[in-house]
């Protein structure tokens, strides 16, 4: 019977991103990542070299499918707002995303894939800079700040489910509220990259 290396290899990456967002890195064991994945855990071992390695193609994973499902198509007030709404279905369809990169700041060292993560959002505050230039978006802002603030707005309501639970007395899964929340995101990000009225 031959082995099924890519699915082996499948279940030990979809167990260690369950692990790793529930205990971060320095609370997940290799031997948890390998019970949940029903997997012996000396396979972890020889397809991922160690926890560490593991850890930073889960992260960078779930990060290159963020970037993948989340395109910046242009750069005017409705491309700034519907960045910022794609991002918060991202996130709301992703938890664990949040918890990943909460983990992440947590932990000393230099983040996962630093040099390709910089890159992409970098090219996002050039694209906002020249925007700005052009007279599209707010000049007054530092673009790399209003990058930043959108990702927040954005992303923060499944970072911190109980404070928004707790400010709005909604839960996350209702429904109708999810709807209220995306639009008052994307408004929200309009109107702070909106050029200043003179």
């Amino acid at each position: 019977m031959a082995w099924d290396t890519e699915g082996t290899r499948r279940r030990l990456r979809d167990a260690a991103l369950v692990e790793f967002a529930a205990r971060g890195f320095d609370g997940t064991t290799v031997g948890s990542i390998a019970a949940r994945a029903g997997v012996n855990k000396e396979r972890l071992y020889s397809y991922f070299g160690d926890k560490k390695a593991l850890w930073e193609l889960v992260l960078s994973t779930e990060l290159e499918r963020l970037a993948a499902a989340v395109d910046l198509t242009g750069v005017g007030l409705d491309d700034v707002g519907e960045f910022a709404g794609a991002t918060f279905d991202y996130h709301a369809a992703h938890p664990e995303l949040g918890r990943l990169l909460q983990w992440e700041g947590l932990q000393n060292g230099p983040p996962a894939d630093a040099v390709v993560r910089t890159t992409h959002y970098r090219e996002k505050v050039r694209r906002f800079a020249t925007a700005q230039r052009d007279g599209l978006l707010d000049r007054g802002l530092d673009p790399a700040h209003l990058v930043f603030a959108l990702i927040a707005l954005a992303a923060w309501w499944q970072t911190v489910p109980q404070l928004a639970e707790m400010i709005t007395g909604a839960t996350q899964d209702d429904q109708q509220e999810r709807a209220r929340r995306r639009q008052f995101v994307v408004e929200a990000a309009r109107r702070l990259a909106s050029p200043s009225r003179t």
